[in-house]
């Protein structure tokens, strides 16, 4: 390993010690805390990034401003600066200055597990080794990863394990190299066989890495569309078979049926059935609605505080 990997593993390793040493003193939030905490993932943010009308630097200063002390990063959003220590340095500088806690990294563009050749899948290893490294710097606990794979959309059971096959071979070869960073590796329900709740559980199971987990998604259980008909799966009942594997959840506020209907999210119902599984971590906001993604976040956080309150009163 050279010596920026040992730098880079080094300074993760740490920060988890530190951000698990320092005892919590807000004794008054704390009952609450121990139900679930609140974070904000960057792409509820996405079109004003986009549009250059926000900086990424800026994400965690923002966050804090807005209530919210832990963040989920995008890489798409700093897609050219995984390797650069200045840049990374600036991130973890203005977060670290807020109090700003850095959740994880949501990692797109780098290849899917399940490429098509062996060459396409050791390549999509090397692709997110770096962001591993930028991961454990960062202070992150976690990156999440997509299951996209070349099997395609298929309703063959045979076809659907050879896809769980090729993704889980990729997936523990990253869950590898993660664990000598102290970095979990997060499969999210996003699209397609990843959003049957069943398929990727079978998928996890499968890889057997201590590292491997999922990041549920509340809303993003829309598997394929076929003409006029949406092929979906219900997200109460995805969320459920995904919790015994998750290091922490998405919240959309909307949420599917079995027969392709959207509805709004009954958050103390799909909250329950998180916290029932014994998870406490972040419950990343990820909704941001155009022209005052700001007041949609605050309107999700006031839902979420409210639900924090019933749940620990319940004890």
């Amino acid at each position: 390993m050279n010596k920026r990997r040992e730098f880079l593993k080094a300074a993760g390793l740490s920060a988890a010690a530190i951000s698990l040493g320092l005892p919590n003193l807000s004794f008054g939030a704390k009952k609450q805390e121990e139900v679930f905490k609140i974070s904000l993932a960057e792409w509820s943010l996405q079109r004003i990034l986009f549009a250059g009308r926000m900086d990424h630097l800026d994400f965690a200063m923002l966050a804090k401003k807005n209530g919210i002390d832990a963040v989920e990063y995008v890489n798409q959003f700093f897609m050219d600066k995984a390797q650069d220590m200045n840049y990374l340095r600036e991130m973890k500088t203005r977060a670290d200055g807020e109090g700003v806690e850095s959740v994880l990294i949501m990692v797109d563009r780098e290849g899917m597990l399940g490429e098509a050749s062996s060459a396409g899948r050791a390549q999509t290893v090397e692709n997110h080794k770096k962001w591993v490294e930028a991961a454990a710097y960062l202070g992150c606990h976690s990156i999440r990863v997509n299951a996209y794979h070349a099997v395609g959309w298929t309703e063959d059971e045979d076809k659907r394990q050879e896809a769980i096959d090729i993704c889980s071979s990729t997936f523990r070869r990253i869950c590898e190299f993660a664990d000598d960073y102290n970095i979990n590796v997060l499969i999210e329900n996003h699209g397609g066989l990843s959003s049957n709740g069943k398929w990727l559980a079978s998928l996890i199971e499968q890889t057997a890495h201590p590292r491997a987990g999922t990041l549920p998604d509340f809303g993003n259980f829309r598997m394929h569309t076929e003409g006029d008909r949406i092929l979906s799966y219900d997200s109460y009942r995805g969320v459920d078979e995904l919790m015994p594997y998750a290091k922490g959840v998405s919240l959309k506020p909307m949420v599917w049926d079995d027969r392709g209907n959207e509805s709004r999210l009954d958050y103390e119902r799909m909250l329950k059935i998180v916290t029932a599984r014994g998870f406490n971590g972040y419950v990343g906001i990820e909704h941001g609605e155009p022209n005052r993604e700001w007041e949609g976040i605050e309107d999700i956080r006031t839902n979420l505080d409210q639900v924090r309150r019933t749940l620990a009163n319940q004890g």
